[in-house]
């Protein structure tokens, strides 16, 4: 039974994926979170960044985290050419408290999103994925919260950047 609960409570990225989990600096005023080392370990190993912000109360990130668990054998090859980093944060957290730090430059959400072409100018919404290169350039405009890649097609293609 305790078994169980643990389980229960278990939340992010399933371990199979081996993501870098970057917790928030600044908390609770500020939720930082800091890509820098992320990108220079995908620089290093020529990979891209999938970046995962799910939060830690939120179903739909579980829904998500428990499909891709469910579907590891037949998804992980088609992560390899990603560096995953699971970003951890909690409903409670707003817009105005989520800051995105890339070397010097740390931006509020918004401006993040802004600076990366997002221009729905959208809420944070959980989960959110954004795919990468080394360079933190954005490689497509990805969906998020809920129904994100609920098939194994629509997951797959977005980690080929089909569109």
């Amino acid at each position: 039974m305790a078994l169980l609960a643990g389980a229960a409570r278990a939340t992010g990225l399933p371990p199979a994926y081996a993501a870098i989990v970057v917790q928030p600096a600044g908390v609770p005023a500020r939720h930082e979170f800091d890509l820098t080392a992320a990108l220079a370990r995908a620089q290093r190993e020529h990979k891209r960044l999938y970046v995962y912000l799910g939060a830690s109360d939120c179903p739909y990130c579980r829904r998500y985290e428990a499909f891709l668990s469910a579907n590891s054998e037949t998804l992980l090859p088609h992560f390899a050419p990603y560096l995953l980093v699971d970003l951890r944060s909690a409903l409670s957290v707003t817009a105005e408290q989520l800051y995105i730090r890339i070397g010097n430059v740390s931006q509020p959400y918004k401006a993040f999103q802004r600076s990366i072409g997002d221009e729905r100018e959208r809420l944070l919404v959980y989960p959110s994925v954004w795919l990468f290169d080394a360079d933190a350039k954005p490689l497509m405009q990805m969906p998020a919260g809920t129904g994100t890649f609920e098939t194994v097609p629509e997951q797959i293609e977005v980690l080929r950047l089909e569109q």
